[in-house]
């Protein structure tokens, strides 16, 4: 089972209002100023999706080398590495704006009851998908316990 907590979109105070001050708040933090505050910048996004037989892990990672992508599952954690090397130039570029991050980026999942042996991945177009197999299902014994 995946380590997440499903939350309620616009589950915040401010959201519900839905007046001047709301609208205040949103525009000063969803200006270009604060974007590079407000995104994670050592991170990238992962879909998790589970089916009857498999887990499946879909992260994109776009500009990275597939070579640069490093996959390790160690006690019910699948840890996902990627690396992107930063190119320097010699000349003196006059940016106005830089937001494309470099550096090392990584995720980490609880996913148990995993066959380990048949884990899969494959990377194609900027997007790494993982097939995590379920180990087969088992018989699990319920027995109601009576307190005294």
């Amino acid at each position: 089972m995946f380590g997440m907590v499903p939350f309620k979109r616009n589950n915040h105070p401010l959201a519900k209002r839905g007046d001047y001050f709301s609208q205040l708040f949103n525009n000063f933090f969803d200006d270009d100023f604060f974007a590079p505050m407000t995104t994670l910048g050592n991170s990238f996004k992962v879909d998790l999706k589970e089916t009857e037989n498999e887990y499946i892990v879909e992260a994109d990672l776009p500009g990275i080398n597939k070579e640069a992508i490093d996959i390790d599952y160690e006690s019910n954690y699948l840890t996902i590495t990627a690396k992107r090397e930063e190119t320097i130039n010699d000349e003196k570029d006059n940016y106005v704006r830089r937001e494309r991050s470099y550096g090392e980026f990584k995720r980490k999942f609880y996913i148990d009851n995993v066959n380990e042996e048949k884990i899969d991945a494959s990377f194609k177009d900027g997007v790494l998908k993982i097939t995590l197999p379920k180990l087969e299902k088992t018989n699990i014994r319920k027995r109601k316990i009576d307190i005294h």
